[in-house]
């Protein structure tokens, strides 16, 4: 079967698709075809030898298929995923509704359930609410502004680009503004209240700037790092700012158990299959393209999410 291996040689890394052999299942597992493969950027610190398998490897943690019983499935985390086929343990999987593409499913996994932790957990978003939501025009910032608004919240939107602009104001955002002084901008925004809290992905570029946004008693809530990590925060600068909470969640602690992870899906895709979160695909790679879907995410291209088609 193809399957996208990396491995460094020497200095430098290598990502390419190769025949490699069939996986076998271990007890209990099951084979899954796979049709659609989410690329993220954890996949990027996979590859960086910071997070999940290390090289060589198979790459990638997410995607959607069809198992040998016939059953539509997708999964968030399960190993060696940009391959053709796939062998998993059942309670990784979670069935794929009527009225959800396989497609939409591989697209809406990893960066769905994270919006959705955001918003209902981490931060319960209130009616009234405002809420800065960095890179929104990316495939969680999309997700997350529509439920935002679905929580009855208002979005300031961060983004790069006219064409990224227009994609935040589609999903829903009230502002959308750039990253030059985006803490001035918030301040006029709000009339000098602030935000209730800041759903950053960004991290070392945003994150000081970010905390001078939030309102009194309100929420940093950094869930990834784009720009790299940020630098050491000082713990007494929280309470000079007003009080303020910080969080570093993981999708994998709020769906930890089988039945947490099937709660948290469910949720998801049954907002997928009503239309009320529309999934935005912004582009599609064969498997043997995998390097340009890594550099393409990297350098801040893309919208959306992308993947990889078997």
């Amino acid at each position: 079967m193809r399957a996208v291996w990396f491995e460094r040689n020497g200095g430098a890394d290598v990502l390419e698709a190769r025949d490699v052999p069939e996986p076998t299942a271990a007890d209990g597992q099951v084979l899954v075809d796979v049709e659609a493969v989410g690329v993220n950027f954890r996949d990027v610190y996979e590859r960086e030898g910071n997070y999940g398998s290390k090289p060589p490897a198979i790459l990638g943690a997410e995607g959607a298929g069809t198992t040998e019983s016939g059953e539509r499935v997708a999964w968030s985390d399960v190993p060696r995923t940009y391959a053709e086929r796939v062998a998993a343990d059942p309670g990784k999987l979670v069935p794929v509704p009527d009225g959800v593409s396989t497609e939409q499913a591989a697209a809406v996994m990893l960066q769905g359930m994270t919006a959705h932790y955001l918003t209902h957990d981490s931060y319960p978003v209130q009616k009234g609410d405002w809420i800065l939501v960095h890179a929104a025009a990316g495939g969680v910032g999309l997700l997350l502004t529509q439920l935002v608004r679905l929580r009855g919240g208002r979005v300031i939107a961060t983004t790069s680009t006219d064409e990224k602009a227009k994609l935040a104001r589609g999903a829903g955002a009230e502002a959308v503004i750039g990253y030059d002084a985006f803490a001035e901008r918030v301040a006029e925004i709000t009339s000098g209240e602030g935000v209730a809290a800041v759903f950053d992905g960004v991290g070392k570029t945003t994150f000081v700037d970010g905390l001078k946004t939030i309102r009194p008693l309100g929420s940093m809530i950094l869930y990834g790092a784009s720009s790299g990590q940020p630098d050491p925060l000082v713990l007494q600068s929280l309470a000079a700012a007003g009080s303020l909470y910080v969080q570093r969640p993981t999708l994998a602690t709020y769906t930890r158990t089988p039945e947490l992870l099937r709660e948290r899906a469910a949720a998801v895709l049954g907002l997928v299959a009503t239309g009320e979160l529309e999934v935005r695909i912004g582009h599609r790679y064969p498997l043997d393209e995998a390097r340009r879907a890594h550099e393409d995410l990297e350098a801040r291209r893309t919208t959306g999410k992308l993947l990889l088609l078997p």
